[in-house]
Protein backbone atom coordinates (compact mmCIF):
# COMPACT_ATOMS: atom_id res chain seq x y z
CA UNK A 1 0.00 0.00 0.00
CA UNK A 2 1.24 3.47 -0.87
CA UNK A 3 1.36 6.26 1.39
CA UNK A 4 -0.60 9.43 0.37
CA UNK A 5 2.01 12.28 -0.38
CA UNK A 6 2.45 15.41 2.19
CA UNK A 7 1.29 18.36 1.48
CA UNK A 8 4.81 19.72 1.02
CA UNK A 9 5.13 16.73 -1.35
CA UNK A 10 2.60 17.95 -3.57
CA UNK A 11 3.03 21.43 -3.27
CA UNK A 12 6.38 20.84 -4.77
CA UNK A 13 5.22 18.76 -7.43
CA UNK A 14 3.01 21.08 -9.04
CA UNK A 15 5.23 23.44 -8.38
CA UNK A 16 7.86 21.63 -10.69
CA UNK A 17 4.87 20.93 -13.33
CA UNK A 18 3.85 24.13 -13.75
CA UNK A 19 7.68 24.98 -14.57
CA UNK A 20 8.04 22.51 -16.52
CA UNK A 21 4.48 23.74 -18.55
CA UNK A 22 6.47 26.99 -19.03
CA UNK A 23 9.03 26.29 -19.91
CA UNK A 24 7.99 24.03 -22.46
CA UNK A 25 5.62 26.60 -23.64
CA UNK A 26 8.75 29.12 -24.02
CA UNK A 27 9.88 26.54 -25.88
CA UNK A 28 7.40 26.23 -28.53
CA UNK A 29 6.13 29.78 -28.76
CA UNK A 30 9.38 31.85 -28.82
CA UNK A 31 10.49 34.58 -26.32
CA UNK A 32 8.51 37.22 -27.46
CA UNK A 33 5.12 34.96 -27.77
CA UNK A 34 5.35 33.68 -24.71
CA UNK A 35 5.66 36.67 -22.58
CA UNK A 36 2.47 37.92 -24.64
CA UNK A 37 1.09 34.48 -23.76
CA UNK A 38 1.95 34.88 -19.92
CA UNK A 39 1.21 38.96 -20.15
CA UNK A 40 -1.79 39.34 -23.23
CA UNK A 41 -2.12 43.29 -23.54
CA UNK A 42 -5.25 44.93 -24.76
CA UNK A 43 -7.60 41.93 -23.27
CA UNK A 44 -10.87 42.43 -22.83
CA UNK A 45 -14.22 44.36 -23.93
CA UNK A 46 -14.55 48.42 -25.13
CA UNK A 47 -18.07 49.75 -23.97
CA UNK A 48 -19.79 51.09 -27.16
CA UNK A 49 -16.94 49.81 -30.00
CA UNK A 50 -17.41 51.51 -33.38
CA UNK A 51 -16.38 48.59 -34.96
CA UNK A 52 -17.03 44.91 -33.22
CA UNK A 53 -16.66 41.48 -34.81
CA UNK A 54 -17.19 38.14 -33.20
CA UNK A 55 -15.97 35.03 -35.25
CA UNK A 56 -15.74 30.85 -34.38
CA UNK A 57 -12.83 29.13 -36.15
CA UNK A 58 -13.23 25.47 -37.37
CA UNK A 59 -11.63 24.17 -33.86
CA UNK A 60 -14.85 25.57 -31.95
CA UNK A 61 -12.19 28.51 -30.77
CA UNK A 62 -13.60 32.08 -30.62
CA UNK A 63 -12.44 35.81 -31.02
CA UNK A 64 -13.87 38.84 -30.43
CA UNK A 65 -12.51 42.13 -31.75
CA UNK A 66 -13.40 45.97 -30.05
CA UNK A 67 -12.34 49.23 -32.21
CA UNK A 68 -12.73 52.37 -31.41
CA UNK A 69 -11.77 54.97 -34.08
CA UNK A 70 -11.04 58.70 -33.00
CA UNK A 71 -11.71 60.15 -36.93
CA UNK A 72 -10.70 57.57 -39.32
CA UNK A 73 -7.60 56.39 -36.89
CA UNK A 74 -8.00 53.50 -34.49
CA UNK A 75 -7.44 55.05 -30.72
CA UNK A 76 -8.49 51.97 -28.87
CA UNK A 77 -8.24 48.54 -29.75
CA UNK A 78 -8.72 45.13 -27.84
CA UNK A 79 -9.70 41.42 -27.84
CA UNK A 80 -11.66 38.55 -26.41
CA UNK A 81 -11.54 35.06 -26.73
CA UNK A 82 -12.03 31.55 -25.56
CA UNK A 83 -9.46 29.24 -26.80
CA UNK A 84 -6.22 28.36 -26.54
CA UNK A 85 -3.15 30.14 -25.29
CA UNK A 86 -1.92 31.11 -29.37
CA UNK A 87 -5.85 32.61 -29.82
CA UNK A 88 -4.89 35.27 -26.79
CA UNK A 89 -1.15 36.11 -27.90
CA UNK A 90 -2.87 35.93 -31.66
CA UNK A 91 -5.81 38.22 -30.34
CA UNK A 92 -3.13 40.67 -28.65
CA UNK A 93 -0.86 41.50 -31.15
CA UNK A 94 -3.74 42.05 -34.03
CA UNK A 95 -5.45 44.47 -31.46
CA UNK A 96 -2.14 46.58 -31.37
CA UNK A 97 -0.73 46.25 -34.63
CA UNK A 98 -4.55 48.31 -35.38
CA UNK A 99 -3.97 51.28 -33.11
CA UNK A 100 -3.67 54.63 -34.65
CA UNK A 101 -4.10 52.95 -38.29
CA UNK A 102 -6.49 53.47 -40.47
CA UNK A 103 -8.79 51.47 -43.30
CA UNK A 104 -6.36 50.67 -45.50
CA UNK A 105 -3.47 49.44 -42.92
CA UNK A 106 -5.60 47.81 -41.37
CA UNK A 107 -6.35 45.26 -44.47
CA UNK A 108 -2.85 45.29 -44.74
CA UNK A 109 -2.69 42.99 -41.27
CA UNK A 110 -2.39 39.25 -42.31
CA UNK A 111 -2.18 36.64 -40.93
CA UNK A 112 1.65 36.17 -41.61
CA UNK A 113 1.92 39.97 -40.48
CA UNK A 114 0.87 39.12 -36.78
CA UNK A 115 2.92 35.47 -37.38
CA UNK A 116 5.91 37.43 -38.25
CA UNK A 117 5.18 39.94 -35.56
CA UNK A 118 5.47 38.15 -32.74
CA UNK A 119 8.18 35.67 -33.99
CA UNK A 120 5.80 32.73 -35.27
CA UNK A 121 3.97 29.99 -33.78
CA UNK A 122 4.02 26.28 -33.56
CA UNK A 123 2.62 24.97 -37.10
CA UNK A 124 -0.28 23.31 -35.36
CA UNK A 125 -1.76 26.79 -33.73
CA UNK A 126 -1.13 29.18 -36.97
CA UNK A 127 -4.77 29.03 -37.72
CA UNK A 128 -4.89 31.41 -34.99
CA UNK A 129 -3.46 34.01 -36.09
CA UNK A 130 -5.71 33.86 -39.54
CA UNK A 131 -8.75 33.89 -37.19
CA UNK A 132 -7.39 37.08 -35.56
CA UNK A 133 -6.55 38.35 -38.70
CA UNK A 134 -10.09 37.96 -39.76
CA UNK A 135 -11.86 39.11 -36.89
CA UNK A 136 -9.93 42.61 -37.09
CA UNK A 137 -11.36 42.80 -40.64
CA UNK A 138 -14.86 42.18 -39.68
CA UNK A 139 -14.65 44.57 -36.90
CA UNK A 140 -13.63 47.11 -39.72
CA UNK A 141 -16.41 46.20 -41.95
CA UNK A 142 -18.42 47.02 -39.09
CA UNK A 143 -17.26 50.01 -38.38
CA UNK A 144 -17.66 51.04 -42.21
CA UNK A 145 -20.64 49.53 -42.31
CA UNK A 146 -21.60 51.74 -39.50
CA UNK A 147 -20.27 54.95 -40.65
CA UNK A 148 -21.22 54.73 -44.41
CA UNK A 149 -25.48 54.37 -42.76
CA UNK A 150 -24.74 57.16 -40.40
CA UNK A 151 -23.18 59.26 -43.65
CA UNK A 152 -26.23 58.08 -45.47
CA UNK A 153 -28.60 58.99 -42.77
CA UNK A 154 -27.31 62.66 -42.75
CA UNK A 155 -28.14 63.17 -46.29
Amino acid sequence: MSKSPTPDELHNFITGLKKDILEETKRAYGEKAFHRWVNPLYEGTLPDPDGYACLRSSCGDSMEVFLKFDGERVSQASFRTAGCGAGAVCGSYAAEMALHKGPEEIRKITALSILETLGGLPREEEPMAALAAKTLHAALQDFMRKREHQIQGNT
